[in-house]
C-alpha cells in the first residue's frame, strides 16, 4: 500500500459514490454499488479500511437518513466483515470480472443469511421459516445488483481509481459519458 494521501482521496472519493447512489429515491433498497466499489478498495488499503468502507456506508447513511437502529449495527458490522474478507480474497487473485463476480456472489449470501435469515429470527422475533421465506426475493434482487455491479464496476474502479496513480478530468469525464479513453 502506498503512503500517497491522494490514496485516501480516492478511497473517500468511492464513499462517497456509494452515498449518493444509495440516496437516489426509489432505488431497491438492495441494489447499491457497496460491495462492487469495496472489493478494489479493500484489495490495495487492506482489512481495516476494507472493514471501515462497509461498516461507515452502513452507518453514516442510516445516520444521514435517521434511520438508527440495531439494523444498522448489524448490516454494519456484516458489510464490513465483507472487506476484511474480500482482503483475504483477493490476495492471491487477480482483479478481473470473474473473480469480482463470484465474490459477490459469495458475499452477498453471506449478508443477506447472516443479516436476513440469522437476524430475523434472533434479533427481530420472527420465526426462522417466515426469515427464510421473506430473504428469497431480497436476495434474489440483491444478488443481480452485485453482480451486475461487480461485472461492471469493480474492474473500472479499480483500473480507473485505486490502481491510477493520478485521476485525469477526462478520464472521469469519459467515463461518465461511455467515450473510450
Amino acid at each position: 500500500m502506498q503512503n500517497n494521501k491522494k490514496n485516501y482521496i480516492k478511497y473517500i472519493i468511492g464513499f462517497i459514490f456509494c452515498m449518493l447512489v444509495r440516496l437516489i429515491p426509489f432505488r431497491a433498497p438492495n441494489v447499491e454499488p457497496i460491495l462492487a466499489t469495496q472489493m478494489p478498495f479493500a484489495k490495495i488499503y487492506g482489512k481495516t479500511f476494507g472493514f471501515l468502507f462497509g461498516f461507515l456506508s452502513i452507518v453514516l447513511f442510516d445516520l444521514l437518513t435517521m434511520k438508527l437502529g440495531l439494523h444498522t449495527l448489524i448490516t454494519g458490522v456484516t458489510y464490513g466483515a465483507l472487506g476484511v474478507w474480500a482482503v483475504s480474497f483477493f490476495k492471491n487473485k487477480t482483479e478481473n470480472r470473474m473473480n469480482y463476480v463470484y465474490f459477490a456472489i459469495l458475499g452477498t449470501l453471506f449478508f443477506d443469511i447472516v443479516t436476513g435469515i440469522i437476524a430475523g429470527p434472533v434479533f427481530f422475533h420472527q420465526s426462522f421459516a417466515e426469515a427464510a421465506m421473506g430473504q428469497i426475493p431480497f436476495t434474489l434482487l440483491h444478488l443481480a445488483g452485485n453482480i451486475t455491479f461487480a461485472y461492471f464496476l469493480s474492474p473500472l474502479i479499480y483500473k480507473y481509481t485505486v490502481k491510477n496513480k493520478k485521476i485525469k478530468f477526462n478520464q472521469v469525464s469519459s467515463l461518465l459519458t461511455f467515450k473510450k479513453i
